[in-house]
């Protein structure tokens, strides 16, 4: 039996009579001259010749990556229109397990593979040749060849990562266009600036640097009116982006501006001339991820920017403000205050202390009445403490969970106290449904009073009410005789 390191013997796998076949080639951008289309198609034909087969057919993806099928034009055409649905051919040849694909998922490679010969026919690497049908080694060659032209991939992406961190942290330009207001700037071997590089310009000797430098054009100009505007003029990214629309001025996008785009600007901080590299990756075709800032590479002073230090700062200073602003235990001291203050909650009251409105409120907490309520944790957790108590005397047994309680092993239970929610001359309790399938019952707990324990009754809402909004019962003692309960008896029958 022949070896499967014995290529020659492999080649001399004999073929049937009138053989034909169709070719597929590939070449990246990444590849060498040695893998360009005329010389696989060359290598590839003079195979076919020396073989007796006849290609009817060549599909070739010039400057396609091999790491998925996807952008492949002309193997997507070959395998769904000549693959699956002709029968005039035997084979399809192919140089070599690269050329087919560097997929990174090896199985994606011997799938394709299995496609053709579902449909009656064979892929040959003409670099290998025809497998002997007595040989049981070749397809462990095949897979261990699939391997390497993954694993070629992989490293060479380290590689240029590598590079690519190595270049940046010298303070020079790694790759890619550069941000709106900014040009490229070729530097010779002894780093002197040459002169801009246009749109898709490289450099010409591997020895040369490319570093950025404020743009000739309007764009800088408009880079630093957002800055000043912003800091000095106390716009906000929505009132910047009318202006600069009003004005007929294009986004880095070519289109109009908006307060996100205007924010990209003002938070980039390759306008005070630092290099940042690695802030997102998206290696070998995978879905793109932003980094840890820990992972960044920043050059600081890589180049001359368009703002000083101190404005960027004072930017980003005004963010974390913003930030500081929304965070949920900031936005529930704000609510306290205004609450201490005024004896009750009211928009106008909200829009001076300089709150969030009413719907952040509501994203954060599911509605500015529950954010209210959080501001009473503790004597409502004393509440659900009390409430567990009385029933433990109430009934045989009772089970306490995280979050909900489970009576006499037959029903569960979440209790939910409440504090009057001031409003006007009135106040209401505000009450929902726990969604969740394992509740049976919810139960609201009205409190007399946020100052201290005090209940006044409670009101029982059942899973069958097929609800997630919350509702809002007046503090009144007709309410709670027509809606609820004076104490928890009615939970004794309703175990029964």
């Amino acid at each position: 039996m022949a070896n499967w390191w014995e290529i020659e013997d492999l080649n001399s796998a004999p073929f049937p009579a009138a053989v034909r076949a169709i070719a597929y080639y590939r070449h990246s951008a990444q590849d060498r001259q040695e893998n360009s289309i005329p010389i696989q198609q060359d290598q590839v034909r003079e195979w076919a010749k020396n073989h007796g087969v006849e290609i009817i057919e060549e599909f070739a993806d010039h400057g396609r990556s091999g790491l998925t099928s996807e952008g492949r034009p002309a193997f997507t055409d070959m395998m769904e229109n000549w693959v699956k649905k002709r029968n005039d051919f035997q084979y399809i040849l192919c140089l070599d397990v690269s050329r087919w694909g560097r997929f990174q998922d090896i199985d994606l490679s011997a799938q394709f593979s299995a496609e053709c010969k579902k449909a009656g026919k064979q892929v040959i690497y003409t670099t290998i040749g025809k497998p002997r049908e007595d040989d049981p080694l070749y397809p462990v060659y095949v897979q261990f060849e699939r391997f390497r032209a993954a694993q070629y991939s992989k490293e060479l992406s380290d590689k240029v990562w590598r590079g690519c961190v190595k270049i940046s942290e010298q303070g020079y330009w790694a790759g890619g266009p550069p941000p709106y207001g900014l040009d490229r700037l070729l530097l010779d071997e002894s780093k002197h600036p040459l002169h801009p590089l246009a749109p898709g310009q490289r450099k010409s000797i591997q020895n040369q640097r490319v570093t950025l430098t404020p743009s000739a054009s309007d764009e800088a100009r408009v880079v630093a009116r957002i800055f000043d505007d912003f800091v000095n003029q106390g716009h906000s990214e929505r009132q910047i982006a009318k202006a600069l629309n009003r004005e007929g001025i294009l986004s880095p996008g070519g289109m109009g501006w908006s307060k996100s785009s205007v924010k990209s600007i003002l938070q980039n901080e390759k306008y005070v001339g630092t290099i940042v590299y690695n802030r997102t990756t998206q290696k070998l075709k995978t879905p793109r991820r932003e980094n840890p800032e820990e992972k960044w590479v920043k050059t600081p002073d890589a180049f001359d920017g368009i703002i000083e230090s101190e404005l960027f700062l004072k930017a980003q200073e005004i963010f974390q403000r913003r930030r500081d602003k929304y965070e949920s235990e900031n936005m529930l001291a704000g609510l306290q205050k205004v609450f201490e203050n005024n004896d009750f909650l009211r928009p106008s009251l909200m829009r001076a202390a300089e709150l969030p409105s009413a719907a952040c409120y509501g994203q954060k907490f599911g509605s500015l009445d529950f954010a209210f309520q959080q501001l009473f944790t503790p004597l409502r957790n004393e509440a659900r403490r009390d409430v567990e108590a009385k029933l433990q005397t109430v009934l045989g047994e009772v089970l306490s969970y995280a979050d909900f309680l489970v009576l006499d092993r037959k029903l569960t239970l979440s209790l939910q106290p409440v504090v009057p929610t001031p409003h006007g001359y009135a106040a209401y309790w505000p009450l929902r449904r726990d969604s969740r399938a394992v509740i049976d019952l919810t139960l609201g707990v009205l409190l007399a009073e946020p100052a201290q324990l005090r209940i006044l009754g409670y009101i029982a809402l059942p899973k069958w009410i097929q609800t997630d909004r919350s509702f809002r019962v007046f503090c009144s003692s007709q309410n709670i005789e027509l809606l609820g309960h004076r104490n928890l008896d009615f939970l004794t029958n309703l175990v029964q």
